[in-house]
């Protein structure tokens, strides 16, 4: 039977393309099926083709599920269907909907599933459903989200099989409502070691050698959200860069393109404010590994822009963007740890841990 592995890699996001890849490497030769709420093929930008949960768990209907990675304990219906959208849907639908209590009847249409928290799996039939594995996820805000996803999230958690989380904020969230957990790492702290090689290899091709075409002296890798446009922000981020950069290049590039990440024509018009800059067009996530290895130094909003910068030994610009709680989490948690060692060993926890489980069920059966 196949592992199960479940999060938000039905759209383009860094990190939750990464994830996959991950886990089917740990987890080699063991088949992995990658499954999302929707049915998406994310295999141009360097993601899996990924199928539709509740089909896979229909016909699989005691695989193990690993939820992996991300702010999934927060992610309500809403938000996890919005960012399903195409880029010609969501506008219209966003200002629909966005902010109005009728969002998540149409999220619940969109979705086909009831849940408030869908990136959650909850055990409908406890004897017969799979374990549930909580991954390396994140929930920083979780006690200041909505009763009814809060409270149903908690529940999925108290019946899961391992609860892993990946910084010290979401554990206090979990501790206070007596669920134990697991502190480990990210699993996107594994890309270099995992992927190194074939990451260095892209920055030679394409349009990562472009840019290093461009910068002989260098460049800064740089990523923000589109909620960071407004003209005023603009010029602040502007003139950060500009110290920051001290005579090299700016790359701007997108860490997710689903609705409400990144956008290249906020990031067009910044580049007007600056002249040593350059729109990184790829959204292909070895690209964007590689664009991020090769470079002088990240500067950015998106913890996995950090983690995989760390991961490359290159350095994170501090205070030239603003980070948010996600990040803050992160460096309190994990600076000066062996990140790697941390994760493996998690990973390995877990594993062991459900390898045993299934022993003594399928002793159990057979006597």
């Amino acid at each position: 039977m196949p592992v199960v592995f479940f999060g938000a890699c039905d759209r383009h996001n860094l990190g939750d393309l990464l994830f996959p890849h991950v886990a089917a490497a740990l987890l080699a030769p063991r088949e992995v099926v990658v499954a999302g709420l929707a049915e998406r093929d994310l295999t141009a930008c360097g993601g899996h083709r990924v199928c539709a949960v509740g089909e896979v768990l229909r016909e699989w209907p005691g695989a193990t599920v690993i939820h992996a990675g991300g702010e999934l304990l927060t992610c309500d219906a809403w938000e996890a269907a919005a960012m399903l959208l195409s880029p010609q849907e969501a506008p219209g639908v966003i200002a629909r909907y966005d902010g109005k209590a009728e969002r998540f009847d149409w999220a619940r249409s969109y979705l086909g599933r009831a849940d408030r928290a869908p990136y959650c799996l909850g055990k409908s039939q406890p004897a017969q459903d799979g374990a549930r594995i909580f991954l390396g996820v994140g929930g920083v805000d979780l006690d200041r989200r909505d009763a009814i996803l809060r409270e149903e999230v908690l529940a999925k958690l108290r019946a899961a099989d391992w609860v892993g989380v990946r910084d010290r904020a979401t554990l206090g969230h979990l501790a206070a409502a007596g669920i134990a957990a697991t502190l480990m790492p990210d699993a996107a702290v594994l890309t270099a070691e995992l992927f190194g090689d074939r990451i260095r290899a892209r920055t030679g091709t394409g349009e990562v050698a472009g840019v290093r075409d461009a910068f002989p002296q260098g460049y800064l890798a740089v990523q923000f959200a589109a909620a960071l446009g407004d003209d005023a922000t603009l010029a602040r981020i502007a003139d950060g860069l500009a110290r920051a950069a001290a005579g090299r290049g700016l790359a701007f590039f997108r860490a997710g393109a689903a609705p409400w990440h990144d956008d290249l024509d906020v990031y067009r018009r910044l580049a007007v404010r600056l002249p040593e800059a350059r729109v990184f067009e790829s959204l292909d996530i070895w690209d964007l590994c590689a664009l991020i290895a090769s470079s002088a130094g990240f500067a950015g909003s998106s913890l996995h822009g950090h983690i995989v910068a760390e991961a490359f030994d290159v350095p994170v610009l501090e205070g030239v963007l603003p980070t948010g709680e996600k990040v803050a989490a992160w460096r309190e948690t994990w600076a000066g740890e062996d990140v790697v060692a941390a994760c493996r060993a998690a990973f390995g926890e877990w594993h062991a841990r459900i390898r045993q489980a299934g022993f003594r069920r399928l002793f159990s059966e057979r006597q």
